[in-house]
């Protein structure tokens, strides 16, 4: 099964990298929708990030055959995990902040936005808030974020691999 895996085309592993960002961000959608979790100015940004892989990895499935164009993929796949990688690092560290250490509650992403230059928006985003600490989902004891460190990890190494291996 790994050997039928593995041989598969470029453009079919681009593709699952796709439907697999589309399963996140389903799931994203659904916890707020069905669920009702609201999410944190953290959360949004994550959501981008997952949003923003998904599409290098459609761009991914077009017949792009080249060693520069596999190479532009794999850095792009890296360029737009890591952000998302390193907002949810930063979510879990404020979610295991003792209570008396948790940051106070500030303004929605939309108020910042209308309100506040963009870089001012980032500052106060990553340096979180007290809705960022809060714990309202988990699976198997792993908060949300860290799930999102996972499967953007995950996805990461998977995009970076199916490109590199093409190409040699």
């Amino acid at each position: 099964m790994i050997e039928a895996f593995k041989k598969l085309s470029i453009r079919t592993h681009s593709f699952l990298g796709f439907c697999a960002c589309n399963l996140l961000m389903a799931y994203a959608l659904y916890a707020e929708h069905v669920l009702g979790l609201e999410p944190c100015p953290m959360c949004i940004f994550q959501r981008v990030s997952v949003i923003l892989l998904g599409l290098v990895f459609l761009i991914g499935t077009l017949p792009l055959n080249s060693r520069l164009s596999r190479l532009f993929v794999s850095s792009l796949v890296l360029i737009t995990s890591l952000p998302g990688i390193l907002v949810a690092s930063r979510h879990v560290w404020l979610q295991n902040l003792p209570p008396e250490k948790v940051p106070g509650c500030g303004p929605g992403l939309d108020f910042m936005m209308e309100n506040f230059p963009l870089a001012e928006v980032f500052e106060m985003v990553f340096s979180g808030s007290g809705e960022c600490a809060n714990v309202d989902w988990s699976f198997i004891g792993l908060s949300m974020p860290a799930w999102v460190i996972i499967s953007l990890t995950m996805l990461a190494i998977y995009g970076v691999w199916s490109n590199l291996r093409s190409i040699s």
